[in-house]
C-alpha cells in the first residue's frame, strides 16, 4: 500500500500527459438522453457532466467554487442574487454563452420539467438578464437551497437557440447536446459505445488534456469486472462493478476504489408505494410491509454489509438536516400481521393474503437482488409478490406516466439538500406526468404541502432546517416512500488515471483535469 501511495503521489506530481483515450463504463447501463437538465437517471449524469458546465461545482466539504458564473453577491435582505457570467465561453457550435440561456433554462426546464426543479427554486420569483453576462435571481424570500442547486448535474443550462420553440423532452438535440463542457458529442452507437471529443475551443485554455472519452456498454457486472482487470476499461461511477467483486477491486494492483464524490449525490434505495389504489392507500398496509422487511439482514445478503439501514427520507450525511427523533420500523413481524389484520386482510385458506407486482429499477441486478429479498421477507406475512423485470423506459413510462403499478424498489439521491432530493417524492405539487423522480407514488397530504411550503419560505436557515426535520416526520408516519438502505457507493479506476476529482460532487466530475500516466 505504501509503494502504491508513493507511485501515486509521485505521477501527480508529474506534469500531466495530453492526448489519449480514457475508456469508461457507462454505469447504470446505457442512458436514455445525454442532457440532464429535465433526466437525472445516473448514466445520464454521468455523460452529461462532461458535455455541459454549471454555474458553479463543488469543492470538498460543500465549498461552492466558480464555472460559468465567475462570481456571485447576495443582497444583504437575501432577496436577491446577481451572477456575474464567464465572458467569451461558447456553446460547442460557436455560438455564444449568454444570460438568455440561463433565463431560458430557468424558465422553461427546471421550473417546468425538471422533477426537482418546482421545489428547488420555489423561492424566485424571477430571473433578470440586464446583459449578457449578468443574471439576476429575485428572490421571495431569502433561500439556502439555490445556489446549491446550480452545478451541472443539477441544474443544466442548455442553448436556447437550440431548444426555444420546441417540445424540449423530445427534441433531438438531447441525443447530440451541444453543451459548454470540456468534451463535445461525437457519436452514439446504440447499444455499443458514446464517443465524446475533446472541445478545442473549451473556456479553461489547455484543458481538457484526453482526447477521447469512450463510454462502453457493457451490461453484465462480470463482464464489467473482467474489462477492468484487463485494461479495457480505466474509470467507471455509480458502484460500477457488482458488490461481488469489490474485495476483488480493492486487491487489486492495477486498480483503485474510491468513496469520495459522493456527498453531493447522497445515494440511497427506497421502496415506493403507489397509494392511488388498494392495497397501498392504507397506510397500515405501508407500515406492515416496513416492519417485515429486516434492514440489518438485507443489508448483509445484498450489500455484504457495505449500505447501512435507513432510518430516514433525509439520509444521516445530510448533517444538520437529519434526525432520527422518528417514526421506527423496527423488524417484527408479529406486529406486521397485526396490521394486516386490522387492515381487513386477513390469511386465507392457503395462507396468503393478497398478491401484488413489484417493479425493480433497472439498474443492474442489485436492484433485483433488493426484489427478491422483500418478495421472500412478504411471503412470511402472507403477502404473495410477483417480481416483473422491463427495460429502463419502459419503467419511466409505467412507474411516472402511467401509474400502473403496486410498489417499487427504485433509487433515491439526496443532491445536498432536502429541499432538492426530498421535496420531490412527497410533495403534492411534483406530481408530475412523464417526469422521472417526481413523486410517483402519487402522495398528497395538505399538512405535508404546509411544512414543504412554509421550508420554501423560512426566514432563517435555522428555521429551515427546523422545518425539514418535521418534514421527515410526517413522511415516516404516512409513509409513501421507504428507505431502505444508504449506499456507499464508489469508483473503480486504473491506476493510470490521474488528475480526478475528489469534491463533494466529483462522481460527477467533468474530467477536463484527468490524464493517463504512461
Amino acid at each position: 500500500m505504501t509503494t502504491f501511495l508513493a507511485t501515486a503521489l509521485g505521477a501527480q506530481a508529474q506534469v500531466p500527459i495530453r492526448g489519449g483515450t480514457l475508456v469508461v463504463v457507462s454505469n447504470p447501463g446505457e442512458p436514455a438522453v445525454l442532457t440532464a437538465a429535465f433526466n437525472q437517471q445516473g448514466a445520464v449524469s454521468a455523460i452529461s457532466t462532461k458535455l455541459f458546465d454549471g454555474l458553479i461545482h463543488f469543492g470538498e466539504d460543500f465549498k461552492v467554487e466558480p464555472e460559468l458564473a465567475t462570481r456571485w453577491d447576495v443582497s444583504p435582505d437575501g432577496k436577491t442574487v446577481r451572477f456575474t457570467l464567464r465572458p467569451n465561453v461558447r456553446w460547442h457550435d460557436g455560438k455564444p454563452f449568454t444570460s438568455a440561456d440561463v433565463k431560458f433554462s430557468f424558465d422553461e426546464v427546471w421550473r417546468k420539467i425538471h422533477p426537482r426543479g418546482r421545489a428547488t427554486f420555489a423561492a424566485v420569483e424571477s430571473v433578470e438578464t440586464p446583459d449578457p453576462l449578468t443574471v439576476v435571481f429575485k428572490l421571495r424570500n431569502p433561500s439556502g437551497v439555490v445556489l446549491r442547486a446550480l452545478n451541472s448535474g443539477e441544474s443544466q443550462v442548455i442553448p436556447k437557440h437550440l431548444y426555444e420553440g420546441t417540445d424540449i423532452v423530445q427534441n433531438p438535440w438531447n441525443a447530440k447536446p451541444v453543451g459548454t463542457g470540456p468534451f463535445r458529442f461525437k457519436e452514439w452507437v446504440r447499444g455499443d459505445r458514446i464517443v465524446l471529443e475533446r472541445n478545442p475551443d473549451y473556456w479553461d485554455a489547455g484543458k481538457p488534456y484526453l482526447d477521447q472519452l469512450v463510454y462502453r456498454i457493457i451490461p453484465d457486472a462480470t463482464a464489467r469486472y473482467a474489462a477492468f482487470d484487463t485494461g479495457a476499461v480505466q474509470y467507471g461511477v455509480l458502484m460500477p462493478i457488482s458488490i461481488n467483486d469489490l474485495e476483488r477491486a480493492q486487491k487489486n494492483p492495477k486498480l483503485r476504489v474510491e468513496f469520495r464524490g459522493y456527498d453531493w449525490l447522497g445515494s440511497s434505495v427506497a421502496v415506493d408505494f403507489n397509494v392511488r389504489k388498494p392495497p397501498f392507500n392504507d397506510v397500515r398496509v405501508r407500515r406492515a410491509v416496513a416492519h417485515a422487511i429486516d434492514l440489518q439482514a438485507l443489508s448483509k445478503v445484498t450489500t455484504r454489509g457495505v449500505a447501512k439501514p435507513g432510518t430516514s427520507p433525509v439520509l444521516s450525511t445530510q448533517g444538520r438536516f437529519y434526525t432520527n427523533d422518528l417514526p421506527a420500523y423496527a423488524f417484527d413481524v408479529k406486529q406486521a400481521e397485526r396490521l394486516l389484520d386490522e387492515a381487513s386482510l386477513p390469511r386465507r385458506a392457503d395462507g396468503t393474503r393478497f398478491a401484488v407486482t413489484l417493479d425493480w429499477l433497472p439498474f443492474g441486478e442489485s436492484y433485483l437482488r433488493y426484489g427478491e429479498f422483500i418478495k421472500q421477507s412478504l411471503r412470511r406475512v402472507g403477502i404473495e409478490v410477483t417480481i416483473r423485470g422491463q427495460d429502463l423506459p419502459q419503467f419511466m413510462r409505467r412507474v411516472y406516466s402511467q401509474n400502473d403499478f403496486d410498489f417499487i424498489v427504485t433509487h433515491r439521491t439526496a443532491m445536498g439538500d432536502p429541499q432538492i432530493g426530498t421535496d420531490r417524492v412527497f410533495w403534492s405539487k411534483t406530481i408530475l406526468k412523464d417526469v422521472p423522480w417526481s413523486n410517483g407514488s402519487g402522495y398528497s397530504n395538505p399538512a405535508m404541502d404546509g411544512l414543504i411550503e412554509a421550508a420554501h419560505e423560512a426566514a432563517t436557515e435555522e428555521r429551515r432546517v427546523e422545518l425539514y426535520k418535521k418534514v421527515q416526520r410526517q413522511a415516516q408516519a404516512d409513509l409513501p416512500s421507504f428507505t431502505l438502505l444508504e449506499n456507499r457507493m464508489y469508483t473503480i479506476a486504473s491506476r493510470r488515471l490521474q488528475g480526478l476529482a475528489t469534491g463533494s460532487d466529483s462522481a460527477y466530475d467533468s474530467l477536463k483535469n484527468a490524464w493517463l500516466a504512461p
